[in-house]
C-alpha cells in the first residue's frame, strides 16, 4: 500500500488541559524510532484565524505525520499515543490523504512521496509551509493579515489553519478545499494571493520552503467539516 499522510487538529477547553497540550509540543509521546512504519513527524502549534496570524491560538494544536502505508497510518490512529491527544479534546479531526505532488524541503527533506494522480474535480488539501529568514520576517508578517482574509470569502473552502513549529519563523498552513479547481482559482485569481507571491520571489523571505498538495479520502472527527 502507498504512502499515507495523516494530519491532525485537536481542540481544547480549561487552562488546565491547553497548558497540557502547550507542554506536550515540547514532550509529545509520538517517538517516530517506536511507531512502526513512521518516516517524519512534526508537533504543530496553530495560529488564530484561518491562515497565518501573529496572535497564536492556544486551544488548537496538532501534528503531520507520514506512514510508509495505509495500514500502518491506520495502526497509530488507534495507538496509545492518539489517545493521549484525544482523551481531553472536545473536538478534534484527523484527516488521512495520499500525495498528489510536493517541492520543496522541510528540515532539509521532502517527507511526500506523489502517489495519486491529479484529479481536478476531487477534493485537495494543501500544505505549504517556510522557514522565514530572521532579519525579513517583519516584511513577511506585513503582508499576511491581508492575503488571511481574503480566504474568508471562499465558499469552496472547506477548512483551513495556520499552523507551525516556531512562533514567527518556521510557519505553514493547512488548507481543505471542495475541489482542486477550486483552490486553483483563489490561487491563481485572488489579487492578495498574486500579491504575496510576487513579494515571495522578489524579496526571497525564506530560507526553506515546502508546497504540497494532497488527496484527501477520510476524516474522523468532527473538528473539520467532511467534504
Amino acid at each position: 500500500m502507498s504512502q499515507t499522510t495523516l494530519i491532525a487538529f485537536f481542540k481544547y477547553t480549561g487552562f488546565v488541559n491547553k497548558w497540557q497540550a502547550f507542554t506536550r509540543m515540547g514532550m509529545p509521546p509520538i517517538q517516530q524510532k517506536k511507531v512502526e512504519g513512521l518516516t517524519f513527524f512534526k508537533p504543530l502549534g496553530t495560529g488564530s484565524g484561518n491562515g497565518f496570524s501573529i496572535k497564536p491560538d492556544f486551544s488548537t494544536y496538532g501534528f503531520v505525520t507520514v506512514f510508509n502505508t495505509e495500514e500502518e497510518a491506520k495502526n497509530f490512529a488507534k495507538s496509545e499515543a492518539m489517545l493521549q491527544y484525544k482523551k481531553k479534546a472536545v473536538n478534534f479531526s484527523l484527516v488521512y490523504m495520499k500525495t498528489v505532488k510536493s517541492h520543496g524541503e522541510w528540515s532539509k527533506q521532502n517527507p511526500f512521496k506523489s502517489s495519486v494522480k491529479f484529479d481536478k474535480t476531487k477534493p485537495l488539501a494543501v500544505i505549504t509551509r517556510a522557514t522565514i529568514k530572521p532579519q525579513l520576517a517583519h516584511k513577511f508578517w506585513k503582508y499576511v493579515p491581508s492575503v488571511s482574509k481574503s480566504m474568508d470569502s471562499y465558499k469552496e473552502l472547506v477548512f483551513s489553519k495556520g499552523i507551525g513549529e516556531f512562533p514567527l519563523l518556521m510557519q505553514a498552513t493547512f488548507s481543505l478545499w471542495s475541489s482542486a479547481d477550486a483552490m486553483m482559482n483563489y490561487a491563481y485569481q485572488n489579487p492578495s494571493h498574486a500579491e504575496m507571491v510576487k513579494k515571495t520571489r522578489e524579496l526571497q523571505w525564506y530560507s526553506e520552503e515546502l508546497f504540497a498538495r494532497f488527496e484527501p479520502y477520510k476524516i474522523e472527527g468532527n473538528l473539520i467539516p467532511s467534504f
